[in-house]
């Protein structure tokens, strides 16, 4: 059994509402269904009666959510007290942080926090989008950096979780270049000879991105599918191999477009790229957890920058 398992359950009996959950849990509607179908087959019963509407428990379900709570509780809590007795653990910073940033944004950052703010012992978990969010939301990690647009949101409750915004990102399409040094593919491409298309795997956070460039082109764009995976690396790799074209970020290819390795497949043109924003998050203190003192320290310094040097100032209550 997992506790991710039970915290589901715990929603949803709270919610009474899969989508509800779904969302909340960040997790599509079926994988949510399906990680509550594993944990009624490890325990062996119905947890769900579902032929009702709205959700109901049945019997065994009434008695098991108690159930889930005090454990879920002494799981929690048990990490709390093996995690407070880790004196070292207070002086570094876990961070939760998408494949693709943890390559391009993050040594950079860091190199610059060294010089200055202070030097930082830092743990840094590579992980999915999705995964890096589960990371923040159940208590893995202290800050979770990661990219965003207003159309795929980062859904995370403002009144729990402060934000900042570090950078911006364009996602471009690029070939590789000929002896010439220009690209071997250039967009559109036409119907009847479709360019190689490297994409992202339909999980990916960018592939969700490359769909609103694709959605949104004004003149269509004629791709042949020929490899995805869900890491911008791989594709970059593969698009150095001469094998097609893949939309990358910006960051991601700085090295290979000055050495005239890689160059961009759009013509200069604006009408295939798209640009997301990289944002830093944290959960705000509460009693329930209170947060490191490092953290808090390189937040507020952070904020200051932002601010051109000067501390941030609260407004009043007769004022907000």
């Amino acid at each position: 059994m997992e506790t991710k398992w039970l915290e589901d359950f715990i929603s949803l009996v709270e919610t009474n509402n899969f989508s509800r959950s779904a969302a909340l849990r960040h997790v599509t509607q079926p994988a949510f269904s399906r990680r509550i179908q594993s944990l009624e087959n490890w325990l062996g019963t119905d947890l769900i009666d579902r032929t009702s509407y709205p959700t109901r428990l049945t019997p065994a379900g009434v008695v098991f959510y108690e159930q889930a709570l005090e454990m879920l509780s002494k799981i929690n809590g048990a990490r709390e007290l093996l995690r407070s007795k880790r004196a070292a653990a207070q002086t570094s910073i876990d961070l939760a942080v998408p494949h693709t940033l943890s390559l391009t944004f993050v040594p950079k950052w860091l190199t610059g926090l060294e010089q200055d703010f202070a030097p930082i012992r830092s743990r840094l978990m590579a992980l999915n989008v999705h995964d890096a969010v589960l990371q923040l939301v159940e208590g893995g990690c202290d800050l979770l950096l990661c990219y965003h647009h207003p159309r795929q949101p980062v859904q995370l409750d403002p009144g729990r979780y402060d934000m900042l915004v570090m950078g911006r990102e364009s996602l471009r399409a690029y070939a590789r270049c000929d002896k010439n040094k220009v690209p071997e593919f250039t967009l559109p491409g036409t119907k009847r000879a479709p360019l190689p298309f490297l994409s992202y795997t339909n999980n990916a956070y960018l592939g969700r991105m490359v769909e609103l460039i694709l959605n949104d082109a004004k003149t269509p764009l004629h791709l042949e599918p020929h490899y995805e995976t869900d890491m911008a690396e791989g594709l970059k790799m593969m698009a150095l191999e001469g094998r097609g074209v893949a939309f990358l970020p910006e960051s991601a290819v700085t090295r290979e477009l000055k050495q005239k390795q890689l160059a961009r497949a759009d013509g200069d043109t604006s009408d295939w790229e798209i640009e997301m924003e990289i944002r830093l998050y944290r959960e705000r203190a509460s009693a329930h957890r209170r947060g490191k003192p490092i953290v808090d320290r390189l937040w507020e310094f952070l904020e200051m920058q932002q601010n051109g040097g000067r501390k941030k100032r609260s407004l009043p209550s007769s004022e907000r």
